[in-house]
């Protein structure tokens, strides 16, 4: 799409934001510099597209960042992509054309479709040619919020995608004045691929808040025992993202940090912002200074209000939230990048033109040893190293208990400073069998422990409330109450180094069978997190809830973040029949082999 004879400053200057001003051209309605959002009941002012039939044409284009023009992927000319908005019960057919010279697609990011209309090329259908127009057909059986990307090669990352507002059929539970969509993302001008061949190159290539001999004698940074214990083992603790602010430009619904994309609101007003994080590798710390934040539904299905200060919105969530701002004042919403290299910012005001003070950057977080798998031991920040070094001294220096569980390090394998030996050779793999000896297993976590109770990484000193998983509970009865009737233990694995990615050391071009599923059975998943990142785990045509104590209100959600060195565990009905992708949502790390297929058959089939 050409930009000749438009500049941003006139667009910008043409969009001054009144009624009729002229629209950015690159940008869909709903992410226009200064957008009213929708006001209940909704005016016909802010277009949508809705059904039954919606036409979508993906095709290159360039959009602007920031002053500066990018190359990118987008549908109907914009990037985001329109905002779809659907209702409830109603039947939708969706017109798909590739104007791109290969293959194409668009996966329904939480919706329950047939799995021929769930959009994964190779498992659910063809994908769409270059040239081709698909139709999606399919029934909206759910409401909520929920988003649509590719699901080809690595589009997702240059700008296809957008979100998705499915209104219920009956009274909506959430009630608020006005709305907002606040869809987060990360771009780079750097290609996807060129970003994959680097990490492939140097798994920590991205990385550019390595400890320094500067920050140590400054105290920032760990101490020399730890830093020589992290050497010993071959890894940093402040790789906690693979691609970071140091190719990324941060986005909120397309605007970079300098475009200060704005919300506008009337005081007294409650507020919902339907946040969806749309990244391909990074998790978001959102956060508005001054406005407590409730937080209403998560993945689309709604939960009991929850206050918090802040939050943590990994790869391919969704979450909604209310404000109630009451001065007539603007307020800067952050989202800051988990590693804290950068950060997407936008502002809530009354009027256009107004902005509020945006805070510095935190200091970036450190992996910690409960990150590494260490997690059943207690705090091993303060534990003496000499004393680890004499568990993995001699067979008989580890307990029983724990060998029986594989927690052990083979006999004599000590890193620098007497810490277990995690090295990129593999470790004591008698004492875990179910993982087969393979490339793409660098560490096994020693004792994972389940964290869905802790801040996610980075965020345990932040000083306010910080939302946890297992803060959520399900607003209704969960639809599914029956008690498992078999357990599922998959292992996430990698190997940075060489940056491969798997589930149970086996990448998705080695497998030989998919994960099967019985139509109707119950089955209670357990992810364990050998890697010291964090996975943002999705399963395709189905919602789970979460086992975090809350019984038959259980939060149901499509996508998990299984944090560094932890397990989290679902309890998942296989309700739908069909091939279903089951995955990382960090682009990368699906694109490096951390995905299956979970097939799901009926009861006899073969």
């Amino acid at each position: 799409m050409a930009l000749s004879g438009i500049t941003r400053r006139s667009v910008l200057r043409g969009a001054g934001l009144g009624a009729g001003a002229a629209a950015v051209p690159w940008l869909p309605a709903w992410a226009q510099p200064v957008s009213a959002g929708i006001v209940t009941p909704r005016p016909a002012s802010l277009p949508t597209l809705a059904g039954p039939d919606i036409a979508l044409r993906v095709a290159h284009q360039t959009m602007m960042i920031d002053g500066r023009t990018h190359h990118a992927i987008g549908i109907n000319g914009t990037v985001p992509a329109p905002l779809i908005r659907l209702r409830q019960g109603q039947d939708v057919r969706i017109a798909v054309t590739n104007a791109l010279a290969e293959e194409t697609s668009i996966h329904w990011h939480g919706l329950l479709v047939p799995f021929q209309m769930d959009g994964v090329p190779g498992i659910s259908f063809p994908g769409i040619a270059a040239g081709a127009t698909f139709e999606y057909r399919f029934r909206v059986v759910q409401a909520g919020t929920y988003w649509y990307h590719s699901h080809s090669g690595l589009q997702e990352q240059m700008g296809h995608y957008g979100p998705v507002v499915i209104d219920p059929a009956g009274p909506d539970p959430i009630v608020a004045d006005r709305e907002h969509v606040i869809l987060l993302s990360d771009h780079s001008a750097l290609h996807p691929h060129a970003i994959f061949r680097k990490l492939k190159q140097q798994g920590g290539y991205f990385n550019y808040q390595k400890q320094t001999l500067a920050g140590l004698l400054a105290g920032r940074d760990q101490p020399a025992k730890d830093r020589a214990s992290w050497g010993g083992m071959r890894m940093d603790p402040t790789d906690v993202s693979d691609v970071t602010g140091s190719t990324y430009t941060y986005l909120v619904n397309g605007h970079g940090p300098a475009d200060n994309w704005t919300a506008l609101f009337t005081p007294g007003e409650r507020v919902r912002l339907r946040i969806v994080n749309a990244s391909a590798m990074t998790n978001f710390n959102v956060r508005i200074p001054g406005l407590t934040l409730t937080i209403v539904q998560a993945d689309g299905q709604n939960v009991r209000p929850v206050t918090v200060d802040e939050f943590q919105i990994a790869v391919a969530e969704t979450y909604d939230v209310i404000v109630e701002p009451t001065a007539a004042i603007a307020h800067t919403l952050v989202a800051e990048a988990w590693d804290r290299s950068g950060m997407a910012r936008a502002t809530l005001a009354p009027r256009a033109g107004m902005t509020a003070a945006v805070p510095a950057l935190r200091t970036r977080p450190l992996a910690t040893m409960t990150d590494m798998g260490m997690g059943g031991m207690g705090d091993m920040a303060g534990m003496d190293h000499g004393a680890m070094a004499a568990m993995s001294a001699a067979p008989d220096a580890c307990p029983p208990e724990h060998a029986a569980m594989g927690h052990c390090q083979l006999a004599g394998q000590t890193g620098a400073g007497g810490m277990p030996a995690m090295s990129h050779r593999m470790r004591d793999f008698a004492n875990a069998p179910e993982l087969p000896r393979t490339p793409v297993v660098q560490t096994i976590s020693p004792m994972p422990v389940d964290r869905t109770g802790a801040p996610p990484q980075g965020l345990a000193n932040a000083g306010h409330r910080v939302l946890v998983y297992r803060d959520l509970v399900a607003l209704a009865v969960n639809p599914d109450v029956r008690a498992p009737s078999r357990t599922l233990r998959i292992h996430l694995t990698g190997n940075m180094e060489r940056y491969m990615w798997a589930f149970d050391g086996v990448k998705l071009n080695a497998v030989t069978a998919p994960i099967p599923f019985r139509a109707g059975e119950r089955v209670r998943v357990t992810l364990v997190n050998d890697t010291m990142m964090a996975h943002p785990i999705h399963l395709h045509g189905h919602f789970f809830e979460l086992v975090t104590g809350h019984g038959d209100h259980a939060p149901r959600k499509h996508t998990v973040n299984v944090a560094p060195g932890g397990t989290a565990t679902f309890d998942l009905t296989a309700d739908a029949i069909g091939d279903w992708a089951f995955h990382c949502h960090m682009l990368y790390h699906m694109h490096a082999g951390m995905m299956q297929v979970v097939t799901v058959r009926p009861e006899g089939a073969a």
